[in-house]
């Protein structure tokens, strides 16, 4: 039988073609541009006709986080709307660590990522839907060094200024879903979590703040291979314009509540990380965030306290990453959600694992907890 044939020279996409036989192709991961990181692909087989496929991503030791591969699955479409997992090992000893994906198509043709991909033509969809919607405003905050527009959608007629942010590491696209998901609820004139944060805040909204390496299929970097979660103590316009812009908007507004959006490779769960160890850390301030954390947990049995990342010592938190200098820039409540590459350790789904529609109900959900969270800092 014929070759299948692998492509990848589109929107997002990333894989390497070391060999190919028949429906077994040995693969590899492009580095982001000008940097060392590499993790995220992104391709489709063709020619596969019902065929079992034996795909080989080999060099994964160096890849950027290693102990993300053993227990993943890599997602699988046919019709790039429904993104299931397909089956997986990985063989640290084999070619320096590799993940064998097999799966049976139905039909000819299927696509691969290492999570639900989200496009930047679904992106400028996602904008220019929200956009339309009463009471809604655009605005566009700067340009990344590839000219792509920043885009920051607001709204909100009360006083309380809430930020949420989202894919500064552009291929956790699991962030921009939780985004179409949040946005669906702020602009829903019916759902009353919707109206109660539009009267008591102003929302400003960044589906994407990366969108340079979103499209050219990065992990972790910009165009320049810059890692923008390391810059918000001194963004530049030649390394960093993305993070210049939209800190420079926040400046400009004040910052109340803010929640960056990310997702975990190596951790397989819901988990928050707040802004221990900054200089300025107050108990008052700090209570601010355990109070949020105790709220969603209540709110949604994916969320977690568990697992998570260790906290910073007094005085040693990294200000370069966004939550610890927005927590010390405004004095605000900020946090970091991160969501898993892999699936929920508690909340196992075998056809899907974690997946882009739950990552949207967890943007709802974090909205709810946020109205609720809130009704206490009024009393309070």
């Amino acid at each position: 039988m014929s070759d299948i044939a692998i492509h990848a020279a589109f929107d997002s996409g990333n894989i390497e073609i070391l060999s190919i036989g028949g429906a077994r192709a040995s693969l590899a991961i492009r580095k982001d541009n000008q940097s060392d990181f590499f993790q995220w692909f992104h391709f489709r087989v063709s020619g596969a006709a019902g065929r079992e496929l034996e795909l080989k991503i080999t060099g994964l030791a160096d890849s950027a986080y290693p102990l993300g591969w053993p227990g993943y699955r890599a997602r699988v479409s046919e019709d790039r709307d429904y993104w299931g997992q397909a089956d997986c090992t990985y063989d640290k000893a084999e070619s320096g660590g590799t993940l064998t994906i097999r799966h049976r198509p139905a039909g000819d043709i299927a696509w691969f990522a290492y999570f639900a991909p989200y496009s930047m033509e679904r992106h400028h969809d996602l904008v220019a839907q929200a956009a339309t919607r009463a009471g809604v405003s655009h605005r566009c905050l700067g340009t990344s060094l590839d000219g792509q527009p920043i885009d920051c959608l607001e709204m909100g007629e009360g006083t309380v200024q809430v930020w949420l942010y989202a894919r500064q590491h552009p291929g956790e696209t699991m962030a921009e879903w939780w985004m179409e998901g949040a946005l669906d609820c702020l602009t829903d004139p019916a759902n009353p979590v919707g109206r109660v944060l539009r009267r008591k805040c102003r929302l400003h909204l960044v589906p994407n703040c990366n969108p340079d390496g979103s499209r050219r299929g990065h992990l972790r970097t910009n165009a320049a291979g810059v890692n923008l979660n390391r810059e918000w103590h001194e963004p530049s316009a030649e390394r960093s314009p993305e993070v210049l812009a939209i800190r420079d908007a926040m400046d400009e507004t004040g910052v109340d509540f803010a929640m960056d959006v990310h997702g975990d490779e190596a951790i397989p769960a819901v988990f928050l990380a707040g802004f221990e160890g900054i200089p300025s850390w107050q108990d008052e301030q700090g209570e601010g965030f355990y109070r949020y954390q105790r709220i969603l947990k209540r709110r949604t049995a994916d969320f977690q306290t568990e697992l998570g990342y260790p906290r910073a010592p007094a005085g040693k938190a990294n200000l370069t990453m966004s939550t610890n200098q927005l927590a010390e820039r405004f004095g605000c409540v900020a946090m970091t959600l991160e969501m898993p590459f892999k699936d929920n350790r508690d909340l196992p789904d075998p056809a899907q694992g974690w997946s882009a529609e739950r990552s949207a109900l967890l943007g709802r959900d974090c909205l709810a907890a946020l109205a609720e969270w809130l009704e206490g800092r009024e009393a309070s």
